[in-house]
């Protein structure tokens, strides 16, 4: 399966974004999906995540309330709303791909990983 991100940008704090994933080569439906992301000078971190049906997610604890993971089977595709964006979640946002049943957070789980898309939040 090849993943594509889009839809990062510049915005200020307190704006929203909405991140798209497209899955192509397999149907999505077969993998639990994920948002990753690596800040300036930090090692990559969970997001959030997502079963293969859509009715699990979980979210790291910085981003609850503001982030929310959503999929499409039907388009083979992932989103991730974000607002009331911080500095703090500036960062380049990775998609990701398990075969993995359940939602997790383990990035050593997932096969498969897009480009990334870059997201910068300013003050």
């Amino acid at each position: 399966i090849q993943l594509v991100e889009s839809g990062g940008g510049s915005v200020q704090a307190g704006g929203s974004l909405r991140l798209s994933c497209a899955a192509s080569g397999r149907p999505a439906n077969r993998y639990s999906m994920a948002w990753f992301r690596q800040g300036p000078g930090k090692r990559r971190e969970f997001v959030a995540a997502i079963n293969w049906k859509g009715d699990e997610t979980r979210y790291e604890d910085s981003v609850k309330g503001r982030f929310t993971i959503s999929r499409d089977n039907a388009e083979d595709s992932m989103y991730l709303q974000m607002d009331d964006l911080k500095p703090e979640d500036t960062a380049i946002y990775y998609c990701a791909a398990s075969s993995v049943i359940a939602a997790t957070n383990l990035p050593n789980l997932y096969n498969f990983w897009g480009m990334g898309t870059q997201v910068t939040v300013s003050s």
